[in-house]
């Protein structure tokens, strides 16, 4: 079956669908459909700084690769990139050179932070501190306080992740799983319940693109090198639920779209229910938090004591 646009050989099958693209009919859907959720959801405004958290995988230098592009013809808005270097040993290093490599070649100034900065340690060395501890848990708390602090140091407007419909969806079945409605409060295309100054908000482009519309796009833009999943991935609740959805998702086509969008429909009434829920500020290092002390440097403080 031919292109259903243009006639040509096609190279992609939309999901839960029989509607099938060649190379550029498809690049042009993808784009359209990012752009789209730009604009319905006000991700990005005219003169925005937009920072981009970028590792060097698929997902982040798709989503590099599209904002580029929009800066340069759509919207006029200042784009730059942050990698954090979590310090693992033969997963991060050929990824900070892809990430190197494209920025260079398309001038986008790149940001490099890493855990040992923050934390005088790699996560291989925090991990060899507590091995009994879920590598994961640290790296996503670390992370996401490494994300913001440094977002707001390079003044960004917005902080773009290439979050797609695949990572929602089990973001949100992992919430439910762990009664963690407050939490799921802050998900959606812009996260965050009410507007703070201490916090960036983070956009995602890519909420209703599926991870293998993403890994399409990467692929046909030659931005996809060898696959290699992070060294810690096994360990995380989150890859037992993304098994989970996948063979969901084989037996019943567009589960993970019902997912997402039942939830798009009910998260106006969770970020009421949460609007007037206190931010306050970490006894030690100032950062936005729920608690007295930030769930960062409660594990910095950990692993200097313990060390």
């Amino acid at each position: 079956m031919p292109c259903k646009i243009c006639k040509e050989k096609p190279v992609m099958q939309l999901p839960n669908s029989n509607i099938k693209l060649c190379k550029s009919c498809f690049v042009k859907y993808f784009e359209r459909k990012a752009l789209r959720t730009i604009r319905k959801y006000k991700l990005i405004s005219r003169k925005d700084h937009v920072v981009t958290a970028v590792s060097g995988g698929k997902d982040s230098l798709s989503l590099l690769h599209f904002l580029n592009k929009l800066a340069s013809k759509k919207i006029d808005f200042k784009l730059s990139a942050l990698l954090i270097d979590e310090g693992i040993k033969d997963y991060r290093d050929g990824t900070i050179e892809a990430a190197k490599k494209f920025c260079k070649k398309n001038n986008i100034k790149l940001n490099i932070a890493s855990y040992k900065e923050v934390t005088r340690k790699t996560l291989d060395g925090i991990k060899k501190q507590f091995p009994d501890t879920i590598a994961c848990s640290m790296c996503g708390v670390l992370r996401r306080y490494i994300l913001n602090k440094k977002s707001r140091e390079l003044k960004a407007d917005k902080l773009a992740t290439g979050h797609n419909l695949d990572d929602e969806a089990q973001s949100i079945i992992m919430n439910q799983f762990r009664h963690n409605i407050a939490l799921s409060a802050r998900l959606g295309p812009i996260t965050g319940v009410k507007k703070d100054p201490r916090f960036i908000p983070r956009i995602k482009p890519f909420y209703f693109l599926t991870e293998k519309e993403v890994a399409t796009y990467a692929f046909l833009n030659n931005l996809m090198d060898k696959f290699k999943e992070c060294t810690y991935c096994t360990e995380s609740n989150r890859f037992v639920v993304r098994d989970m959805l996948n063979d969901m998702e084989a037996k019943y086509p567009g589960t993970k779209h019902s997912i997402v969008a039942s939830f798009i429909e009910i998260l106006p009434l969770l970020k009421e229910k949460f609007k007037d829920q206190e931010i306050k500020s970490c006894r030690i290092c100032k950062e936005p938090c729920s608690s007295e002390i930030c769930n960062a440097c409660t594990i910095m403080q950990k692993i200097k004591t313990e060390a």
